[in-house]
C-alpha cells in the first residue's frame, strides 16, 4: 500500500467529529480508530464499493474503474440511484486488465488509453478513475496518469483511491468523500449565489426519494447548491464549497467531507434524517435555522412553521386511513443507521408495535434516539444470525419483517410477510409523502389474503371427522379374472385436534447479538 493511502485512512480513522472517537478518553483518542473492520466479512462490502456507492450517483460523470472486468460488473450499479438528467453513470466503463497486462506492467498505459477513449466519445464534465485491488497491489499510479491525463486532455480525471482489500465500504464512503475534498470541491464558483443555498451530503436519491423532499425546500426557495451525491451534477459538487449549510443525512459516511467542508470553507453542518414524520420537520427546522444565522431573512423561520402544519395536517389525514389496518401489528426492525429510529416513531404513532430494530452502523446518537423513543434498550439489537431471525419471528408473534434483501427468505420461511426498506427497494420513503408509501406498503403485505390461505394447514392434515364406509369388492379383476369377494370397510377417523390454543407471543425480553451480519444497510 503506497505510504500516502496509508496516511489518508489514518487520517479518516482519526475523526474528531465521530461520536464514537468523541466519547472516548483522550489517550484512546490518540490512537484513533485503528482497527478497521475485514472487508466484506461484517461491513456489508469492501472500500471500492462503498467509493462507487457515494460517488455513482454523479450522474454525469464517466465513472472509469481501472481493474480486471469482475471488480466493475461487482460494482455497477448496484443501488437504484435515480437521475432527472444524464444517465451516463449507469454505463460501465473499465479498463479490463488482463494478466498480460498485470505481468508485463501495461496498467498504466492501459488506462491512459481508456480514458482518451471515454472522453473522445462521451466528452464526459470529468472522469473519476477508481483504483482496485490489482493495480494498487502492482503498483499502478493513478495520480500520475490522472495528472498527465488532465493536462492531455483538458478534462478533470479525478483520481479515487479506494482499493477494496484496504478496508470495509464504510472506510471506502469516507475516502471517496476526500477524493471529491482534495480534487473537486472548490475548484468552480457558481454563477449566482443565494442565502438559501445547501448541501446535502450521505444521500443517493435512492428510487427517487430525494423528489420527495425536493417540493419542500422549493416552497420555502431552499436551493440544493451541493450534492453529494443525490441526482448530482460534477458542477454541483464542485460548487459546495459556497453553500451556507451543509445537510448531512448518513453520518457513518461523509462525516468527514461534512467537517471538512466547515473546517476549510466555513460552512456548518448539522446531521438530519428524511425519514419520519417528526423528523423531516426538525430537519427542516433546523436548516431553516442555521440559514437564517447566516444570513437569510428571518421570516424564512414563519414560512418553515406554516409549510410543516400544512404538510403534517395533510400526511395525517391520509395516514389515519391507514391506521385500522395495521394498528396492533407487531414489526422487526432489521435495518441501520438513522432508520433504526427514524421509523420506529411513525409506526408507534400509528398504533403498530416495534418488537426490536437492529443498530447495525448507528451512531451513539442513534443508539440514544432508540432507548428515548422504545423506553429502554432491550429493544436493540447489532446483528441477528437467520437461525435467531427465525425463531423470534416465530416466538415473538410478529406481523411483518422490514429489512433488506437479504432477511427476505428468512421471512419467507416463516410464513411472514416482508417489506424491503434497503436500497434495493423500489418505492420511496423519504419525506412527509414518503410515509404514506411505507404504510401503503406494510398493510399491503400484512394484509394480503395470501397469508391466510399459507398458514392454514393442507388438506391432508385435517383430521377427519366423519365415519365413513367403503363398499366391499364385487366383479373380476379384468387381469386375473378372480372374482372379488370381501366386506365393506369401515374407516376410524383419527382423534380430532387438542383443541390447545394457539402460544400467545413471548415478550421480549432482550436480544443476543451475533457476531453475523447476513445484512446490508
Amino acid at each position: 500500500m503506497a505510504d500516502a493511502l496509508k496516511d489518508k485512512i489514518a487520517d479518516v480513522f482519526d475523526e474528531p467529529a465521530c461520536g464514537t472517537n468523541v466519547s472516548k478518553s483522550e489517550q484512546q483518542r490518540k490512537k484513533g480508530c485503528a482497527k478497521p473492520l475485514t472487508p466484506g466479512a461484517a461491513a456489508g462490502g469492501c472500500a471500492f464499493d462503498g467509493a462507487k456507492i457515494v460517488l455513482q450517483p454523479i450522474v454525469d460523470v464517466a465513472h472509469l474503474v481501472h481493474a480486471p472486468l469482475a471488480c466493475e460488473g461487482n460494482g455497477w450499479d448496484n443501488r437504484g440511484a435515480a437521475s432527472s438528467g444524464s444517465e451516463r453513470y449507469r454505463t460501465g466503463f473499465t479498463t479490463d486488465m488482463s494478466e498480460l497486462d498485470i505481468v508485463m506492467g501495461h496498467g498504466e498505459r492501459k488506462l491512459f488509453r481508456a480514458i482518451r477513449e471515454v472522453i473522445e466519445a462521451e466528452a464526459p464534465p470529468a472522469v473519476f478513475v477508481y483504483a482496485t485491488c490489482v493495480p494498487a497491489l502492482i503498483g499502478d499510479d493513478i495520480d500520475a496518469v490522472c495528472r498527465a491525463a488532465t493536462e492531455k486532455f483538458g478534462t478533470p480525471c479525478i483520481p479515487v483511491n479506494a482499493p477494496g482489500f484496504v478496508g470495509s465500504k464504510n472506510l471506502g464512503n469516507k475516502l471517496a468523500g476526500e477524493a471529491m475534498l482534495d480534487h473537486v470541491i472548490g475548484t468552480l464558483e457558481p454563477e449566482t449565489l443565494t442565502p438559501y443555498d445547501i448541501n446535502i451530503v450521505g444521500d443517493y436519491n435512492l428510487s427517487g426519494e430525494l423528489w420527495q423532499v425536493k417540493p419542500l425546500l422549493d416552497k420555502l426557495g431552499i436551493r440544493i447548491l451541493g450534492s453529494l451525491a443525490a441526482d448530482a451534477r460534477y458542477k454541483q459538487v464542485a460548487y459546495m464549497h459556497r453553500a451556507k449549510v451543509t445537510m448531512m443525512v448518513c453520518s457513518k459516511a461523509l462525516i468527514n467531507v461534512a467537517r471538512k467542508l466547515e473546517e476549510r470553507h466555513g460552512v456548518p453542518w448539522f446531521e438530519g434524517s428524511f425519514y419520519g414524520i417528526s423528523d423531516t420537520s426538525a430537519s427542516l427546522r433546523e436548516m431553516c435555522r442555521i440559514l437564517v444565522e447566516q444570513g437569510a431573512d428571518a421570516e424564512l423561520l414563519d414560512r418553515c412553521e406554516a409549510l410543516i402544519a400544512d404538510e403534517e395536517a395533510a400526511v395525517w389525514a391520509r395516514l389515519e386511513g391507514f391506521r385500522a389496518r395495521v394498528e396492533g401489528r407487531r414489526v422487526l426492525l432489521y435495518t441501520g443507521g438513522h432508520k433504526s429510529w427514524s421509523v420506529v416513531a411513525a409506526l408507534q404513532e400509528l398504533g403498530m408495535e416495534v418488537i426490536g430494530t437492529s443498530v447495525r452502523k448507528a451512531t451513539e446518537e442513534d443508539k440514544a434516539r432508540v432507548t428515548e423513543i422504545m423506553g429502554d434498550d432491550k429493544h436493540m439489537f447489532d446483528n441477528m444470525a437467520p437461525k435467531d431471525m427465525y425463531r423470534l419471528l416465530k416466538d415473538a408473534g410478529a406481523d411483518v419483517l422490514m429489512s433488506g434483501g437479504r432477511s427476505q427468505f428468512v421471512a419467507l420461511k416463516a410464513r411472514m410477510p416482508w417489506v424491503d426498506v434497503n436500497q434495493e427497494k423500489h418505492e420511496p420513503y423519504a419525506g412527509y409523502m414518503g410515509m404514506v408509501d411505507l404504510l401503503r406498503a406494510i398493510d399491503r403485505a400484512v394484509n394480503n389474503p395470501m397469508w391466510e390461505e399459507l398458514r392454514a394447514p393442507a388438506p391432508w392434515e385435517t383430521p377427519l371427522t366423519e365415519t365413513r364406509t367403503l363398499p366391499p369388492l364385487s366383479g373380476e379383476c379384468p387381469v386375473t379374472g378372480i372374482a372379488g369377494t370381501g366386506r365393506a370397510v369401515s374407516l376410524v377417523p383419527p382423534l380430532p385436534p387438542s383443541g390447545a390454543a394457539l402460544a400467545a407471543p413471548v415478550e421480549v425480553a432482550g436480544f443476543t447479538s451475533s457476531t453475523t451480519d447476513f445484512e446490508d444497510c
